[in-house]
């Protein structure tokens, strides 16, 4: 699968917008306004990653602006409120950051995000420092690799592999991201295993097969 975007360094975005620990509450608001984005890395002064602060860390400060919380409210949002009453990213932040490093896969990228609910991630090499962002919409983009080039890696990443010969009697057809595997094959039992190969391959939507085992010799053997 040698043309596919693998790991993360191949779809993140390298040139990231940041934030320094003293950075001020109405700066840091500035500055994810004018970059569009909802949420900062936090860097310290050698440049690694020590936090996020993203819009859900700022809105506590408007939330309970002119609000006074009973004591269970004060109980459940404790977290809130301190973060209500705070005025630099080192005490907004959420700390540790989630980071992923840049050899990290898309599909372990993809788990991540899924699990923690966040939308991007830093991207950092083994110090810790900064290299990029990968974000939903960046592991999304595999989606958009064309038809023939997803079809090229199914014939020589599964097919040349599972269903090997001089010619090999497995058609391979790909229609927005939907691959369809027709013809006949020695072996049916490798149709599931085939699957499993084809749907990995990344930009796949979907896969169909219509795969019928080997013709049926109608010559009765010797006795």
């Amino acid at each position: 699968m040698h043309g596919s975007p693998h790991i993360v360094s191949d779809v993140m975005t390298r040139t990231v917008a940041t934030v320094g620990r003293g950075a001020a509450f109405k700066d840091i608001v500035r500055t994810m306004q004018e970059r569009k984005v909802s949420a900062l890395p936090v860097l310290d002064a050698a440049e690694r990653v020590v936090g996020i602060v993203s819009e859900a860390d700022l809105l506590p400060k408007e939330e309970f602006r002119d609000d006074d919380p009973d004591r269970y409210t004060q109980l459940r949002r404790l977290s809130d409120l301190a973060k209500a009453g705070s005025v630099t990213a080192d005490e907004l932040m959420t700390a540790p950051a989630l980071t992923v490093g840049p050899d990290t896969t898309l599909a372990q990228a993809a788990r991540t995000m899924a699990r923690a609910k966040v939308k991007r991630l830093p991207v950092v090499d083994h110090a810790g420092l900064l290299e990029g962002v990968v974000s939903r919409a960046d592991l999304l983009k595999v989606f958009l690799r064309d038809d023939e080039e997803i079809a090229e890696e199914v014939r020589r990443e599964v097919v040349a592999y599972l269903f090997p010969g001089p010619v090999s009697g497995v058609r391979v057809e790909v229609r927005d991201g939907v691959v369809r595997l027709g013809g006949r094959v020695r072996d049916t039992s490798l149709v599931p295993v085939a699957a499993r190969l084809v749907r990995a391959v990344e930009g796949v939507v979907d896969v169909r097969f219509d795969l019928a085992g080997p013709h049926r010799s109608t010559e009765h053997g010797a006795h």
